[in-house]
């Protein structure tokens, strides 16, 4: 049986944007022009590759990227970022991410526990990807600082929204 079949529509739906959302959530955070994005792009394949190509054949992060392969799996992981950014303001959009992130992994820790927390940890690696990936504040590429301050609490926020419920 696939991870699709054990998860409802929406739910499926959810698991397949959350790679998206992971980075969406940070570009949101500080936008930082044409080129950043183009930068926090590039990241975020790169940090999905990456994951997708290390998982172990069989387990939902390889199914998740099967299905970025298929024109189905793309439509519906745009599908998120475009609904969440549409008549929002960046930081708007930017908590309305994390917070379907954090649906995502209650999804994930009720329906595959046993996969959770390696796919939250593979979100958490895409997201930081995407904020290293420009510098913040310089000038034509010098000074500025790596992670800006917003992306640095926009991570502990995905990270908070990916952790377990305590107690």
């Amino acid at each position: 049986m696939s991870y699709r079949e054990l998860f409802a529509e929406a739910e499926w739906s959810g698991v397949v944007q959350a790679p998206m959302l992971a980075g969406f959530a940070v570009t949101a955070a500080d936008p930082n022009g044409l080129i950043g994005a183009v930068q926090e792009s590039a990241a975020m394949a790169n940090a999905f590759k990456a994951g997708s190509e290390a998982a172990a054949a069989g387990s939902l992060i390889a199914e998740v990227a099967a299905a970025y392969e298929t024109s189905e799996g793309r439509s519906v992981a745009l599908a998120g970022p475009r609904e969440l950014a549409k008549g929002r303001k960046p930081a708007e959009a930017c908590a309305a991410a994390i917070a379907r992130l954090a649906e995502t992994a209650a999804s994930l820790r009720e329906t595959a526990p046993a996969e959770a927390p390696a796919f939250c940890d593979w979100l958490r690696d895409i997201a930081a990807n995407v904020a290293e990936a420009t510098s913040e504040g310089g000038f034509l590429g010098f000074g500025g600082e790596k992670v800006s301050e917003a992306e640095r609490k926009t991570l502990a926020d995905i990270d908070t929204a990916l952790a377990p419920p305590t107690g």
